[in-house]
């Protein structure tokens, strides 16, 4: 019987984003040959180097890439896989959440309330937080908005708290209102909310927050509740492992060979502080709540008319004025949004899925989908499997 593969698990036990990923590296191994796995309990910051000088093994997945240690990983000739976001890729097969294309997904959760002010809070220094900073940034430009932007050290020292926060909350009370904030993580999201308490911003209302990775413990500890987007640490550590067993029996890339793999967000969950729609004229609200609240439903323009009671002329020209599109336009993707979310994270069928998202055919889902997505139902769900 062949020895089971030696496998280093370099991946923080501290954090729901790193436990995710060890659940990942879980599900993969249910259905493949086993591992001795060596894992110690830590957080980011620790030595890989001197892991591997006292540990012998045949592979490591690490989320703490350093140029040191990817030498001494070299140095040993064992595989390895880098799940690092910190800096750029080193060289070695990387996977990794796509932050840029997470900054675009909090982007257009503001724009599609009708935001128009921006503003972003980043963490200085850390490339993953610059690249959400940077995507979010890109999306508002391309919508002809500005973004504003507050950096602040990725460290927090407990003695200069109270100074730190005094400052956020005068950056947001400064921007121009009402405005939608992303945090490039949950954590710097709770930051900002202390900082609208501190300095007497209503949210939603003034300030809507979005953070990052969906901690429900940190998102549900701010007043009110956070809204988050959800990235997908099961799948990379899913695709991790698979990546490293196919190294590691030489079915693979080769250990030394850089390819980047990009794991998109799974969508977000909306929670108080982001429960608004932003839009001056609280009647065109009100309709565009009514729409997102039951589109799924197969509500038409003449349902929104029934309950709005008020003539199709004004309804469009307010729609088109505030949003850019009709209501039917906006009735449609709600729907497709709903189709897009049925099909990253459900195994429905796809009749089950036009029904939930308000289609009465599957038929007409997928033209609709195909003509907004420009792929159909089932591509678009086979490139997140």
């Amino acid at each position: 019987m062949a020895p089971r593969p030696r496998v280093a698990l370099d991946v923080e036990t501290s954090r729901v984003y790193g436990r995710g990923i060890l659940k990942g590296i879980s599900s993969y191994l249910v259905s493949s040959r086993p591992w001795s796995i060596y894992i110690e309990q830590h957080e980011i910051g620790g030595d890989v180097r001197r892991l591997l000088s006292r540990w012998g093994g045949d592979g490591i997945i690490t989320r703490q890439l350093t140029s040191d240690a990817k030498e001494a990983i070299q140095s040993l000739g064992i595989a390895a896989v880098d799940l690092s976001n910190f800096q750029p890729s080193m060289g070695l097969p990387r996977i990794c959440s796509a932050d840029s294309a997470c900054g675009r997904v909090g982007a257009q959760h503001f724009i599609e309330r009708g935001f128009k002010h921006f503003a972003c809070c980043s963490y200085r220094g850390q490339y993953w937080s610059q690249q959400r900073a940077e995507g979010y940034a890109r999306e508002v430009a391309f919508s002809n908005h500005d973004c504003a932007v507050y950096e602040q050290p990725f460290r927090v020292q407990a003695q200069k708290w109270d100074q730190d926060q005094n400052r956020l909350a005068e950056w947001l009370a400064e921007l121009e209102k009402p405005v939608g904030v992303l945090a490039t993580n949950d954590l710097l999201g709770h930051h900002v909310l202390d900082a609208c308490g501190r300095a007497g911003l209503m949210v939603p209302e003034q300030v809507a927050v979005l953070g990052v990775d969906n901690d429900e413990l940190l998102c549900n500890l701010t007043n009110p509740p956070m809204s988050s987007i959800v990235l997908d640490p099961e799948r990379i550590g899913f695709e991790a492992a698979k990546k490293l067993d196919q190294i590691m029996t030489g079915g693979g890339a080769d250990a030394a060979e850089e390819e980047v793999t990009e794991i998109p967000s799974r969508g977000i969950v909306v929670r108080r502080s982001t429960d608004i729609f932003a839009v001056p004229d609280p009647e065109i609200a009100r309709a565009l709540r009514y729409i997102r609240e039951h589109a799924c439903e197969g509500v038409t323009v003449q349902d929104v008319l029934d309950y709005m009671n008020v003539s199709r002329s004004w309804l469009e020209r307010g729609f088109r004025e505030h949003f850019g599109r009709s209501p039917k336009a906006e009735i449609r993707n709600v729907q497709i949004a709903r189709c897009k979310e049925l099909l990253r994270m459900t195994d429905l069928s796809l009749e089950g899925i036009a029904r939930l998202a308000g289609f009465k055919h599957t038929e007409y889902m997928g033209v609709m989908f195909k003509r907004e997505m420009g792929l159909s139902p089932g591509k678009y769900r086979n490139s997140y499997s």
